[in-house]
């Protein structure tokens, strides 16, 4: 028995996905102490994903570059789900397995959201969105906690950078749909320097006319943006007018915009083009010297 044990401890110590799950908060969050759901996980027969939903006390799983492969940069992730749920895999930690592998620290974001009573977010989802004033009244408030938990990660990972072996100054931020929204909400809407991010990433988001009039900061801050021209959203103009602002601001910018591809592509294998965008993520990162 003692064999075995001494045997999983070695194993758990080598694998290199391994991750930790640190709460972004001591006690409740703020704005949110009254909220009384938990987090659950399911299998979405809908959306064909992994979902994480009735988020209620906001979290960060962290997934360390192995130190022989580090170079320093960080990013946090959040997944998207329409403030409903997360698609934790395909726009998370799949995505969040892969830069590790490539010596960057990845932290998926686990921000707060709607309570699903149903027991199906995305079919709950989907049928709130069909009164769309009535969801995005209800979606405001969690839109501006989802905003503060990214900035609490961000602030967490700086404050613990030496113990994190990542380099505070090589911070990036990637959303997908709705994570598109929270993670602009840490480059657009940061009040604290420290907690704006030093690049970012768009995936298929769609920036309401309140965030994308919000001024963009002043240091540099490089952007990429990513989304498919069929997005069933109809989100693809969303991505450029955000292009459009950075080009406007003379800030380093780029867009790719792929013929097919629908919304919530994620990290999901369909035989088409827009397959390799994190590939071209990865150029870009390495192009701006962030990998």
């Amino acid at each position: 028995m003692k064999k075995l044990i001494i045997a999983s401890i070695f194993l758990f110590g080598i694998n290199t996905n391994a991750q930790k799950s640190i709460p972004l908060y001591q006690g409740k969050a703020p704005g949110s102490e009254n909220w009384t759901y938990s987090e659950k996980e399911m299998d979405s027969d809908l959306f064909k994903t992994h979902l994480v939903y009735n988020v209620a006390a906001p979290a960060i799983e962290i997934y360390e570059a192995p130190k022989a492969k580090a170079n320093g940069t960080v990013i946090v992730i959040a997944p998207g789900g329409g403030f409903q749920s997360l698609s934790i895999n395909k726009e998370g930690r799949d995505l969040a397995k892969i830069l590790q592998e490539k010596g960057i620290t990845a932290v998926v974001l686990k921000y707060r959201l709607l309570e699903t009573k149903t027991g199906d977010p995305a079919r709950e989802m989907m049928e709130n969105i069909k009164d769309r004033p009535a969801f995005d009244a209800k979606t405001a408030p969690i839109k501006v906690m989802a905003g503060n938990d990214i900035k609490t990660a961000i602030s967490y990972i700086r404050k613990n950078a030496a113990k994190l072996n990542v380099n505070p100054e090589k911070l990036g931020v990637i959303g997908f749909s709705a994570g598109a929204s929270v993670i602009l909400e840490s480059v657009l809407h940061s009040e604290d320097v420290s907690t704006i991010p030093n690049f970012a990433a768009s995936i298929y988001g769609g920036p309401s006319d309140a965030v994308l009039g919000y001024q963009v900061p002043e240091q540099k801050l490089p952007l990429f943006i990513c989304a498919a021209d069929d997005d069933q959203l109809k989100l693809a103009p969303k991505s450029i007018l955000l292009y459009t602002k950075w080009h406007d601001a003379k800030q380093p910018v780029e867009l790719h915009i792929y013929e097919k591809g629908g919304h919530g592509f994620g990290m999901g294998k369909q035989n088409l083009p827009v397959d390799k965008w994190s590939d071209v993520y990865l150029d870009w990162l390495r192009f701006h010297k962030f990998l």
